[in-house]
């Protein structure tokens, strides 16, 4: 079981941690980023000085950290649509199904708590498994694709969304 509790600074270490790993896994390079924060100061700075609405971190029943993910909206002005800005997780728990609850946790409080009209998310093409993570959830890809430039190559960025009419069809209201 999972629980879900807002970001605190002393989960900034993990999410330090499980970036690098990211990065080393995905031979992802600081430059996607902008600016990669490198510190528990950066990070804690970029959550409680930036746009980010909504960071939550996923714990076991003894608060032991597992995961992390963040909502914004995609726009200031009309909060109708959330973005999943990320979600990372302990390498050490891949394959047990731990992102796919995340997702699920997050997608029901952007359309029950914030009442969120559509919810959206962007996957590398090379990420398959989160893709077949975020289609089994509910998400549909639609026709955007973003390019980055990342350690001299293009890599394409699916853009998948989740509508609240097809969130109460598949959580059955």
């Amino acid at each position: 079981m999972i629980k879900l509790r807002k970001y605190q600074s002393k989960d900034a270490s993990h999410i330090i941690n499980w970036i690098d790993n990211e990065m080393t896994f995905y031979q992802w390079s600081a430059d996607r980023y902008g600016k990669y924060p490198i510190n528990a100061n950066d990070i804690n700075d970029f959550y409680y000085n930036s746009h980010i609405e909504h960071a939550f971190t996923a714990t076991d029943e003894k608060d032991r950290v597992m995961g992390h993910f963040i909502l914004r909206y995609t726009n200031k002005k009309d909060k109708t649509t959330l973005r999943i800005g990320f979600v990372i997780i302990d390498n050490s728990l891949r394959g047990q199904g731990l992102g796919k609850r995340m997702i699920c946790e997050a997608i029901k409080y952007s359309f029950d708590i914030l009442k969120a009209e559509k919810l959206t998310i962007g996957v590398f093409e090379n990420n398959a498994a989160a893709l077949r993570c975020y289609k089994s959830c509910g998400f549909d890809e639609i026709e955007d694709v973003c390019k980055y430039k990342c350690k001299g190559e293009i890599w394409n960025c699916i853009e998948m969304q989740m509508t609240s009419e097809k969130y109460k069809q598949i959580f059955k209201f």
